[in-house]
């Protein structure tokens, strides 16, 4: 049998994508408001650290009906595979989802191109789930799970610009995609949502806390502009192409949604998650980044794609 990144570069991939990331012309700041500097020759795993993060891409090269999932010791060797996931022309990391794929598991809606924490760094004798040194908790759960766990708290920053977002499909589902979440044992305490209408110059930003089941309903904040899916054109909103950035916080009980552009006010939003539940000993956590599409009832070539120029994670 091949080894994952064997199987996934051997394969010939048919998917009719225009995007190749996007060649900025002028110089990128990232969260910190430093001058981001890449190399367009170099692999995604040259240009960021990609020891702790595995990536799920629509692909199934074993036939076993989902989508592969290279381990983070097969991406650090330097997985790069067109039109999904490789490095753009200003030395970026894109990834890109069609609308059509396998998908990660079979209650999964939607294909993906995207990363997941794995503070493990290759170590296979160490479980991917439950409380282990490959996970994080929150500092509310008891001493005894945080001790067990990979990290307390923690922080997620990124800086990237959306390149594509789906045109074609239902209403309710064009142009999303999710570039940024918080995975916990089974719900997710953010996804954050970038979404351009068709009709629109300018895109929105706003994500959903999910409290644990029996904890209430889900929580949807609008960061910039609205979700709606008639919603009229943001006069503040991003742009395709636009390179912005966000940092997801969490401090206990507080997740905390920073929105970063050069020249503009942060827009921050804070979540009281007390009542949430995440302080119980079953759960933990990862951080996810890349594009998540959230349009299945589009033309299966329409796609989502996105390119990074920063992402880093760090905890307790």
């Amino acid at each position: 049998m091949l080894s994952p990144i064997k199987s996934l570069l051997s394969i010939t991939l048919i998917l009719a994508v225009s995007g190749q990331g996007y060649l900025q012309a002028a110089e990128i700041k990232n969260s910190r408001n430093e001058t981001v500097s890449l190399d367009a020759n170099a692999r995604p795993a040259d240009n960021f650290d990609l020891s702790d993060w595995s990536i799920s891409l629509p692909v199934d090269t074993n036939k076993d009906g989902i989508a592969d999932n290279v381990p983070e010791s097969y991406l650090v060797k330097g997985l790069s595979i067109k039109p999904l996931f490789y490095t753009a022309d200003d030395g970026g990391m894109v990834f890109t989802a069609p609308i059509q794929g396998p998908k990660t598991s079979k209650n999964t809606k939607y294909t993906r191109s995207e990363l997941r924490e794995m503070l493990r760094k290759g170590d296979l004798r160490v479980k991917t789930k439950g409380i282990t040194e490959n996970n994080w908790v929150f500092s509310t759960a008891r001493r005894n799970v945080r001790k067990k766990s990979g990290g307390v708290d923690g922080t997620l920053d990124a800086t990237l610009a959306v390149n594509h977002v789906t045109t074609t499909g239902d209403d309710k589902q064009v142009g999303r995609v999710i570039i940024g979440q918080i995975h916990a044992t089974k719900d997710e305490p953010i996804r954050l949502y970038y979404r351009k209408l068709p009709n629109n110059d300018k895109g929105v930003i706003y994500m959903a806390h999910e409290p644990l089941k029996g904890n209430g309903k889900e929580q949807w904040y609008n960061l910039i502009g609205s979700r709606a899916s008639n919603a009229d054109n943001p006069e503040d909103g991003i742009a395709l192409n636009e390179v912005f950035s966000y940092r997801i916080n969490v401090v206990g009980d507080k997740l905390t949604v920073t929105i970063i552009r050069q020249g503009k006010a942060d827009i921050v939003q804070e979540v009281d998650m007390s009542n949430s539940g995440y302080d119980k000993s079953d759960q933990y956590m990862y951080f996810k980044a890349g594009v998540y599409n959230q349009n299945n009832s589009g033309e299966p070539n329409d796609y989502v794609q996105a390119t990074f120029y920063q992402l880093e994670n760090s905890h307790n």
